[in-house]
Order: C-alpha cells, then sequence, then structure tokens
C-alpha cells in the first residue's frame, strides 16, 4: 500500500511538473527569457545554472513553478511607445496572442499528456469493457468496485481481484461472463459459496455467504462487476485511437460539467461532487488496485479533468488570464496589472478555502 501511495503522489507531481513545462518550452520558443523552471516550492534545497535559466529542486513538494522575466504586476502602461521600450525579451513585450499561447501552455501540456498516456496503453493492450454478448474464451470477469460492510469485503476481496470460478454445495463453474455469476449468486443466497480469484500471479479460494436480503443497489454479495479483454492496437493506429478518447473524454467531462452547473441554477438536487486532493488520491489507488492499464487510463482522464478546469474563465486560473487578454484585446489597451494581481489573489484565496473543504469533506467519507 505505501509503494501505491508513493506511485500515486508522484504521477500528481509529474502532472503538474508537465504542466509548468508548457508553460516553459513555449516562452522559450517566443523568446521569451525564463528566469527559474522549479520543482517544488521553496525554499529552495539545490539549483543549477544552465544558460539563463536557474533549474531548482525545492523542499515543499506540493507541484511546480516557473518564473517568466516580465511576468509580474506593474503599474498601468498608456503610451504605446512607452510599452515599445519595454525589453523584448520580456514577456509584456509580447503581443496578445503569443501572451496567450504561453500562457495556455499549461492547458496544452495537460491535453498531450492525456493523448501520449493513451497511445501508450493502446500500443501496450489495456482492458476493455465487453458486454457479455460478445464471444470471446479470453474475456475476464473482474471486480471493480466493492461495497462498505458487504460480505465481498468481509471475506477480504478487492477491486481487481478477478472471478475464475464459483462453487457451490452442489456443483461449481468457470466464469467467463457476467451474468454467470449473477445467476449462481442468485440461485445460492443464504448459502455458503467459493469463489476461486485471481489476484495479480496468485490464485486464492474466498469464501462467504450472499445476503438474502441485501440493501438497494448492492447486491447479495456487494461487488460491481466489469467484463473486459485485452485490446491492441498497431503503433500507428494508437495515437489516432488515443486522440478520439481524448476528445470523448473531454466531451464527456464538459457536458457532465454543463449539466452539473444547470441542475444547480435550477434547484435540481446536483449528482455530481466535488473531490480534492484527497479525495482523488482515493480514487487513485482504487484505479491502482485494478492494474496499471486502468490506473494509466485513470492518470490520463485526470490529466483532462486539470486541463479544463484550468481553463475556466475564473481568475488565479489560467483561463482567467486568458479572460484578461480578452478584455485587453476588446480595449485596445491591458488591464492595470495591479489590479488584476489583486483580484487573482482574491480568487486564489477563495480557491484555496474551497479546496480545504473538499479535503476536509473527502477526510469525512473515508473515516
Amino acid at each position: 500500500m505505501l509503494l501505491t501511495i508513493l506511485i500515486v503522489f508522484f504521477s500528481i507531481i509529474s502532472l503538474l511538473v508537465f504542466h509548468e513545462f508548457g508553460h516553459f518550452i513555449i516562452a522559450k520558443k517566443l523568446g521569451v527569457r525564463v528566469d527559474e523552471f522549479g520543482i517544488g516550492y521553496p525554499p529552495r534545497l539545490f539549483g543549477k545554472k544552465y544558460g539563463e535559466t536557474l533549474y531548482s529542486l525545492n523542499l515543499l513538494p506540493f507541484g511546480a513553478f516557473v518564473k517568466i522575466y516580465g511576468d509580474e504586476a506593474e503599474p498601468l502602461v498608456q503610451s504605446k511607445s512607452q510599452r515599445k521600450k519595454r525589453d523584448p525579451r520580456s514577456f509584456n513585450s509580447k503581443p496578445i496572442w503569443q501572451r496567450a499561447l504561453i500562457i495556455s501552455g499549461g492547458v496544452i501540456a495537460f491535453w498531450f499528456i492525456a493523448w501520449f498516456i493513451l497511445s501508450f496503453v493502446f500500443v501496450t493492450g489495456t482492458l476493455q469493457a465487453i458486454s457479455d454478448e460478445v464471444q470471446n474464451p479470453q474475456a475476464k470477469v473482474l471486480i471493480t468496485a466493492i461495497a462498505p460492510g458487504s460480505p465481498a469485503e468481509k471475506a477480504g476481496l478487492r477491486p481487481g481481484d478477478v472471478i475464475r470460478r464459483l462453487s457451490g454445495i452442489d456443483y461449481q463453474i468457470s466464469i467467463n461472463k457476467m451474468k454467470e455469476i449473477q445467476e449462481f449468486v442468485g440461485k445460492h443466497k443464504g448459502q455458503k459459496i467459493v469463489l476461486t480469484i485471481q489476484r495479480g500471479q496468485e490464485i486464492l479460494d474466498v469464501s462467504l455467504i450472499p445476503r438474502v436480503s441485501p440493501p438497494k443497489g448492492e447486491g447479495a454479495i456487494g461487488i460491481s462487476l466489469a467484463r473486459t479483454a485485452i485490446k491492441t492496437y498497431s503503433w500507428y493506429q494508437a495515437p489516432i485511437k488515443a486522440i478520439e478518447a481524448t476528445l470523448s473524454i473531454t466531451y464527456l467531462i464538459i457536458k457532465g460539467l454543463y449539466q452539473a452547473i444547470a441542475q444547480a441554477v435550477s434547484g435540481v438536487p446536483v449528482q455530481a461532487r466535488l473531490v480534492g486532493p484527497v479525495g482523488v488520491g482515493s480514487l487513485m489507488i482504487q484505479a491502482a488496485q485494478l492494474g496499471i492499464g486502468y490506473y494509466m487510463q485513470f492518470i490520463a482522464m485526470i490529466s483532462i479533468y486539470l486541463a479544463i478546469f484550468n481553463i475556466l474563465p475564473i481568475p488565479a486560473l489560467d483561463g482567467g488570464r486568458l479572460l484578461f487578454l480578452g478584455i485587453e484585446k476588446i480595449k485596445g489597451r491591458p488591464v492595470d496589472q495591479l489590479l488584476e494581481q489583486k483580484i487573482n489573489t482574491v480568487f486564489f484565496f477563495l480557491l484555496i478555502g474551497l479546496m480545504i473543504f473538499v479535503t476536509i469533506k473527502d477526510i469525512a467519507r473515508l473515516l
């Protein structure tokens, strides 16, 4: 479990590092000076300067940062001639489209990471859910979730366990389809049954008694199932399939966000719930227990979530900065950067407060 937690932690940090690298690489390509690229937050532990950029490793391991020359608050410059006198290597001296591209670099990086991960997964092979109607002798039925307090949890079953065989007092069957499990369990409610499962390289026998009257929505054993089969793509098909998957996930997330906002505005109870770092970490641990393929796909989905969240037109996020650039384009002159900084600071602390609130809720759920 400790190893899984460490993998999850470094996965999250890696996503944040690549986000900042997106800003960094586009700024470099557009000729903007980058003063520092740091992993973690100060105080600094180690730093090495290459060219004009200091690359640093810092004590607080909560992300990364990039210091771009000229990307700081300054009094509003009204005169075009004054703006032209700025250092041409400065962020603020660049035209709006270049500044927008630099700001968007982090969001682009999130989408790129998702595409890259999915391309790798599709080449190496990934478990894909298939229905019982698909004839596939190599298909596996695995446990995807376990209800708290259920016979499955008490027996020690885990998400990711593959159900190979079911045995009762009268007969046993090998499992290839979900309906075979459902029918077998339905016939043996209140009776002891044995599940032969595969957990990694281990084969285990687990005994339990299906409930006669289970809670609504849980089932007699208290498990959720998925029938899966490994699907691989060629090296030239995988990137195309990864683009399709990235666009599909992006669409579904945006659609879900729109529906949640519409429900909230209309007063309808919102089905979705916010999760903070603790909640995301818990979901990542569950995904890791299902196998490397599931975990990698979940990381790709988290990366897309972060891209969409960052591009929202909320001050303190990349989308908020793009919003201020849009105002500058419409007005023909930049927003006072000191005012922009104050607005960003207010929203930053509001977001931190929301994160703390959601994290407390996440911890309460886990307890």
